[in-house]
């Protein structure tokens, strides 16, 4: 685990080593999203490889009431 500092301007450096073990790339689009405090980066995929991901996945637990609309 690494721990970095937030610049003036908000922006973040994520360390290589994190970078590499997490396989992104330079230009690669992310989702972020926030919850209690916590700021995750989800990689955008394209719809051929997120073609059958879905298959048998269980969603029990997932979500906490109050995050449903």
């Amino acid at each position: 685990m690494s721990q970095v500092i937030m610049s003036s301007k908000y922006q973040v450096v994520i360390p290589r080593a994190e970078r590499e073990r997490a396989g992104w790339k330079p230009g690669q689009k992310f989702t972020v999203m926030v919850k209690h405090g916590v700021v995750k980066l989800v990689p955008v995929k394209s719809l051929d490889e997120l073609e059958g991901f879905v298959a048998g996945i269980d969603t029990e637990g997932y979500r906490e009431e109050e995050d449903r609309y």
